[in-house]
């Protein structure tokens, strides 16, 4: 019973401090530094405007090219600075052609769909500016967004930038839409301490920029192609910094079963990354990068989904042992692991159903993201995770809050 009991503490640390833990513990060491004057002084260069190569990877986007273009001829940058380079690989929907009609608008086609990395590798090719901004077709950036990266670029030691994803609110939201707008506010706040420590532990791919000379050709079977760039720019000596002044917008997946798909693309990919990026688990080479990134990352595509499926039984015979109903110390945890499993229930019981209190979604919600973990799991071990795009079907927006 006490190896139980040893067992089921450690797991519990561990799923604590993946998502809760760490950012507590970076929010003291962030205010420490802060105390003590050791946070990093920004070393700008105010005269710094390069011309930038806004690149996006595109599969029959014909829905949101024009809208895409639109606001990315509207951002406050020097238009003359700024070349719109689409690679359009595959696409059968009439997406290339409709692309060629605008102006200053550079195509690259090939009839061949070899997936989205495969296009990054063959556009970068023809990119001739020194700083690369990478977007999807399906988002919309801030007005700022391109001045609020390279603003960060001015210091010479940032490598990467990574915008903010932003999801369209509603006042009342779906499942998918209130878990998957909760959750990246979380993770906003995490970047923003991530960053301010020493470094991002990944970009997110609706909006991220590099240094064009850093560019490093990514394996063609690569599922998240946004986190190895920026990873390995990072194990490259520089950092990863984190602008939300800069940030793409999109709706949220139409329903719970549309992030599910979603999710379990992004933790077969999480897999193969941990895999791929195994000597950034030396943190005697890599030192912060490589305890933000076991922190951050590596716990949560992992030990901790699968600690989590542990501790249920663990934590029964436990309770059975005390008394499931003497209400001690384990059966409290039990009965809580009932009402955490039964509110992720009622969540899934009211996925598509309009509701405000969006509370009750975050349970489902995160059972969803644990969940897919498992099936990405199985998928990657199989070799069945395909690499062309995979787009997750989008709900409507009917209004222009973001979350």
């Amino acid at each position: 019973m006490e190896l139980l009991r040893g067992l089921f503490w450690f797991f519990i640390f561990v799923i604590f401090y993946s998502y809760l833990g760490y950012g507590i513990l970076l929010f003291c060491i962030i205010k420490i530094r802060r105390v003590l004057g050791l946070t990093k002084k920004f070393a700008a260069n105010e005269d710094y405007e390069p011309e930038v190569t806004l690149f996006v990877a595109a599969y029959n986007e014909k829905d949101y090219l024009g809208e895409k273009v639109v606001n990315s001829k509207s951002l406050n940058y020097p238009s003359e600075k700024v070349t719109q380079l689409w690679v359009t690989d595959g696409s059968d929907d009439g997406t290339p052609n409709l692309l060629k009609a605008y102006k200053d608008v550079e195509v690259l086609h090939h009839d061949e769909r070899a997936g989205k990395i495969a296009a990054m590798n063959r556009g970068m090719k023809y990119v001739k500016t020194p700083i690369v901004i990478f977007s999807d077709g399906n988002t919309n950036l801030g007005k700022d967004s391109i001045k609020e990266i390279i603003r960060l670029f001015r210091d010479p030691e940032v490598g990467c930038v990574s915008g903010e994803k932003r999801i369209y609110s509603k006042d009342v939201d779906s499942a998918a839409g209130a878990g998957e707008g909760m959750y990246w506010k979380y993770e906003s706040q995490l970047k923003k301490w991530d960053a301010e420590l020493y470094s991002v532990v990944g970009a997110a791919g609706e909006l991220f920029a590099i240094r064009t000379e850093l560019w490093q050709e990514v394996e063609k079977d690569t599922l998240l192609d946004d986190f190895m760039i920026s990873l390995r720019v990072a194990m490259s000596g520089y950092t990863i910094q984190y602008n939300p002044e800069a940030y793409a917008i999109e709706n949220a997946s139409a329903n719970v079963k549309e992030e599910l798909k979603r999710k379990v693309r992004i933790s077969a990919g999480g897999i193969q990354s941990v895999i791929r990026l195994l000597p950034l688990l030396n943190i005697f080479k890599y030192r912060t990068l490589s305890f933000q990134y076991i922190s951050h990352r590596v716990l949560r595509w992992t030990l901790t989904p699968l600690f989590l499926l542990l501790i249920i039984p663990i934590n029964f015979i436990l309770a059975y042992n005390e008394g499931f109903f003497e209400f001690g110390l384990y059966s409290l945890l039990a009965w809580g692991q009932i009402l955490f499993y039964a509110a992720a229930l009622l969540g899934w019981f009211l996925e598509n159903r309009q509701i405000r209190l969006k509370i009750l979604f975050v349970p489902y919600y995160f059972f969803i993201m644990n969940l897919s973990v498992f099936l990405g799991f199985e998928r990657y071990m199989k070799g069945n995770q395909s690499v062309n795009w995979e787009r997750a079907q989008r709900g409507s927006n009917t209004t222009k809050v973001v979350a």
